[in-house]
């Protein structure tokens, strides 16, 4: 089932080589430039980021787990609200500091085991968490879509464009085949903004006026911003970075199916952690967003079965040539907010159908008041925006529903612990069903 055209450290022949690296830029192409479009950064850097990420990814994992990195959702309030507070520099310093939660778990995992952050995070307080970052984002989505982005009025036809560029992205996700299925964000971008074109909402003066080489604005520490490290960007950051962590367990694990390897035993759970950690930061120094292993780049492994790490590292390094060639960049900017909005109706969704999905096959039991109670508080409060003002000190929304998860689970009564081998028990889940 899970034997290979090219197996992890096989060398594709040159005439392949860009053909099978063009399906994972593909692939990850859509929601890395979109969440820099959302909070207000430079999709150019956001590409450059990703393809450094990457790489610095394979290194870290020693060439063992092919995997790529691309800009995280999760992050997408929180990044927002730190510019508000704080400026571009604040969202980075911010972004930073969840890379140095990523290499702090990892050391402690490398010495202590990954049982205690099952225990810390089990699904009942991370499934809901993940809702909360999906429907908190809901309004922001809802109003790229419906709304004219000159004047912020309801528009029918920016709602039209919206309306045709979800409709794509629904068709391409359920009968798309193949690569194709893929690709739908991408997909639906593209018909989206051809609909776009043809209503005469796209101003192409910029696309013609870019140069095909363009030095991108990066975003450095020190010389574009002061860095002022604050417990409240701490406060804002550092919950959603443990949570992600989750979910980064969870990408190890499929991945780990896919290619018919145990990465949480070798090249060790500890360091794709690491990897992950270190593209946020890498990608935090140059005024990219957070990065996060993607599930679409996954699906392209499934699917063509051609696990070669050398296909990956190609896909990085045409993402960071794409960001140095302004016409693409120009094109990106030029993309209309309505069918931004559109695709991210259903991505946003997605997301909290995702944290759905968690409690569905982790069989979190809701007819367990303890369960019910756990996620009804974090559901209230991510999704509600409460927030505790003591002082200066500020904990609010998403970061005091993960916090106020965590508090639950760990006092009630009745937890469960976490399985000591994951993978194992994994298996043996598949055994037992056949």
């Amino acid at each position: 089932m899970n034997k290979p055209i090219l197996d992890i450290k096989d060398v594709p022949s040159p005439a392949h080589w860009l053909t099978l690296s063009l399906q994972h830029l593909f692939a990850m192409f859509g929601a890395t430039i979109l969440v820099p479009y959302l909070v207000g950064l430079n999709p150019a850097i956001a590409l450059i980021s990703s393809g450094l990420a990457t790489i610095a990814f394979l290194i870290i994992t020693k060439w063992q787990v092919p995997a790529y990195l691309g800009s995280s959702f999760a992050f997408i309030a929180p990044i927002i609200a730190a510019k508000a507070a704080g400026g571009p520099g604040a969202a980075m310093i911010g972004s930073f500091m969840a890379g140095l939660v990523y290499g702090a778990v990892a050391l402690i995992i490398k010495k202590a085991g990954y049982r205690w952050i099952m225990n810390l995070l089990p699904p009942i307080v991370v499934g809901p968490v993940i809702i909360v970052i999906g429907l908190a984002l809901a309004g922001t989505a809802v109003g790229m879509a419906m709304n004219n982005p000159e004047t912020g009025e309801y528009s029918m036809l920016h709602f039209s464009v919206a309306l045709v560029t979800l409709a794509a992205t629904i068709i391409f996700s359920i009968y798309a085949k193949g690569m194709l299925s893929m690709v739908p964000i991408l997909a639906g971008i593209i018909i989206g903004y051809v609909y776009a074109l043809a209503m005469g909402i796209i101003d192409f003066s910029l696309v013609q006026q870019a140069a095909w080489f363009e030095m991108p604005e990066f975003l450095f520490p020190f010389a574009d911003y002061e860095v002022r490290v604050t417990l409240d960007l701490a406060l804002l950051m550092i919950p959603v970075a443990v949570v992600t962590i989750s979910e980064h367990i969870g990408h190890q694990l499929v991945l780990g199916k896919v290619v018919g390897k145990d990465y949480i035993k070798e090249p060790g759970l500890h360091r794709s952690i690491l990897a992950d950690g270190t593209g946020t930061m890498i990608s935090a120094l140059i005024g990219g967003p957070p990065k996060t292993t993607y599930g679409e780049n996954i699906g392209v492994l499934a699917i063509t079965k051609i696990y070669s790490v050398y296909v990956l590292a190609g896909a990085a390094v045409i993402a960071i040539i794409f960001g140095f060639i302004g016409k693409v960049t120009a094109i990106i900017s030029s993309i209309p907010t309505p069918v931004m909005g559109g695709v991210s109706i259903l991505l946003f969704g997605i997301i909290a159908s995702s944290g759905l999905r968690m409690l569905v096959d982790s069989k979190v039991d809701f007819g367990n008041n303890r369960n019910l109670v756990i996620a009804s508080v974090i559901l209230v409060l991510g999704i509600g925006g409460a927030h505790i003002e003591i002082w200066e000190f500020k904990l609010e929304g998403m970061a005091l529903a993960a916090i106020s998860g965590v508090l639950l689970n760990l006092i009630l009564p009745g937890r469960e612990e976490a399985k000591e081998d994951i993978f194992e028990s994994e298996n043996e889940k598949k055994t037992n069903v056949a």
